[in-house]
């Protein structure tokens, strides 16, 4: 399918985002895929199984191809869904998403401020601290892997947040008694380039997390909201989260194939399932409130 990148201009941000297929789109909505902090091309591999569809991909402001000119560096979900409120009406909205990771916070915020601009938004495994009963042991284990990024670089500070993400139940004592991992182990770099600004490890994506949704507003907006859950993440940081995030709503999570990054191709060293991923994820676009 065709493919054309387009900016909106805005005071804050120049933001750039990626068409595939016809504006206004043929025969529906169109299909937006947001992700926090990744970028457009992570959802390549899961757009190639909607070509019936308007896919539209975007990369957040300060992030990839969006240059922000607010003099900011931090990343909050509210600035983030003001842009996506003026792409979707750029667009001609509303639209239904596919909001991934920190994406799907944003998502969240998102329809609890213009539930208009949303149909129906697949919100697939929210980083949220505050729906935890161990929410300020997640807020420490965060914590952790941040100090590690501060003290011995990204390689360090990665494979601390592997070991976070990757922890199975609640932040317990075992959890922080444990050695710290290895870089090169999994494949990280363990030298230390002096840079401290990764939008993952630094403190500028905290907002991210520290997040509280609104559950009162969430319950009222007309979008149908769908928390979704990989099958291969239970019981990890992420599903915890989004089994939390579901409860909040009253409802259950839906399970996914795969695991948080279920819909990933294999160019990022992370592949998931995205042909099972899109799939479920087209049923589940599909069914009705």
């Amino acid at each position: 399918m065709t493919q054309q990148t387009h900016t909106l201009v805005t005071p804050d941000v120049d933001l750039v985002y990626d068409v595939r297929g016809p504006l206004p789109p043929a025969g529906g909505r169109a299909l937006l895929m947001i992700g926090q902090p990744m970028t457009a091309e992570g959802f390549a591999a899961l757009a190639a199984h909607f070509t019936d569809r308007t896919v539209v991909t975007y990369d957040p402001r300060g992030l990839g191809r969006s240059v922000r000119k607010d003099g900011r560096s931090d990343h909050t979900p509210q600035d983030q869904a003001a842009d996506l409120h003026l792409l979707i009406e750029e667009l001609g909205g509303p639209v239904d998403v596919f909001a991934s990771s920190g994406g799907a916070v944003t998502a969240l915020e998102l329809v609890a401020t213009h539930p208009g601009d949303v149909a129906t938004l697949v919100a697939h495994e929210p980083p949220i601290n505050a729906v935890l009963p161990d929410a300020e042991a997640a807020a420490r284990a965060r914590a952790g892997f941040h100090e590690a990024y501060q003290a011995k670089g990204f390689g360090a500070g990665m494979a601390a947040f592997v070991a976070m993400t990757s922890w199975r139940g609640e932040f317990t004592d075992a959890y922080f008694a444990q050695p710290a991992g290895d870089p090169a182990a999994l494949g990280m770099p363990a030298g230390d380039d002096g840079t401290r600004d990764d939008p993952l490890l630094s403190r500028k994506s905290w907002a991210i997390t520290d997040y509280r949704p609104d559950p009162a507003a969430l319950r009222a907006a007309s979008t149908r909201i769908v928390i979704a859950v990989g099958e291969e993440s239970e019981g990890t940081y992420t599903a915890r989260t989004a089994h939390g995030t579901a409860a909040l709503l009253g409802q259950e999570a839906t399970v996914f194939p795969s695991h948080h990054g279920g819909f990933l191709g294999g160019e990022f060293g992370y592949a998931g399932k995205p042909e099972e991923f899109a799939a479920r994820l087209r049923e589940v676009l599909a069914a009705q409130r």
